[in-house]
């Protein structure tokens, strides 16, 4: 079955060939954009699309078998749901209306088209991509500002160890000229005998 041959398949259910048509080429864009992307497409029942990476690798020329090395590229892959699986193995008979094959999505979620799961993808891997910068970034900053905090205390500390010395020794040199000031009281005390012995001096002698 071609791509004609299916949208004459569905043309009675869509309501017109034109209408078949738009739908083939609307579903198909939206699974071949996808995939580009990198992203996988499931489709429940049916199977899933998806980017696979293969790395570089030697291979042979099935003309003349000679050795040649490929490089790294990326192919689509296709990998059968269980459903779809069962029904060509024979497991399970297929009924007679062919869209009971696959499951139907549920009410409400295809609004927006075909490619709103596409979009939503897209979405979440933004957002999520978003949430881890910012966790990286306020991690950054949590240790640029633990470090500023380390650095201020140091220079706080170093800065008192050095104001801490002067101030000791002007401690000492205070002490040191409040000592002699003593001294000179105890030299006062002499003094005060000196005029003792002079006024007992005038008293003993005689008048004339």
């Amino acid at each position: 079955m071609n791509k004609a041959q299916l949208v004459e398949a569905i043309a009675d259910k869509m309501g017109g060939r034109q209408q078949a048509a738009d739908a083939v080429d609307a579903v198909l864009d939206a699974i071949v954009r996808a995939v580009v992307a990198g992203d996988r497409v499931s489709v429940t029942g049916f199977g899933s699309f998806e980017k696979v990476d293969r790395p570089a690798r030697y291979a042979r020329n099935p003309q003349t078998g000679e050795r040649v090395r490929v490089k790294k590229t990326s192919v689509p892959r296709f990998r059968a749901g269980q459903g779809f699986k069962d029904l060509v193995s024979g497991t399970k008979k297929l009924p007679r209306g062919g869209e009971v094959a696959v499951k139907k999505a549920p009410k409400g979620s295809l609004t927006g088209g075909a490619s709103a799961t596409v979009k939503k993808a897209a979405a979440k891997k933004t957002t999520a991509k978003k949430a881890t910068a910012r966790k990286a970034a306020a991690k950054k900053t949590t240790a640029a500002a633990a470090a500023t905090k380390t650095a201020a205390k140091k220079t706080t500390a170093k800065k008192t160890a050095a104001t801490g010395a002067p101030a000791k020794t002007a401690a000492k040199k205070a002490t040191a000229k409040k000592a002699p000031a003593k001294k000179v009281t105890a030299t006062k005390a002499p003094a005060k005998k000196s005029t003792a012995r002079k006024t007992a001096a005038k008293k003993t002698t005689p008048a004339s």
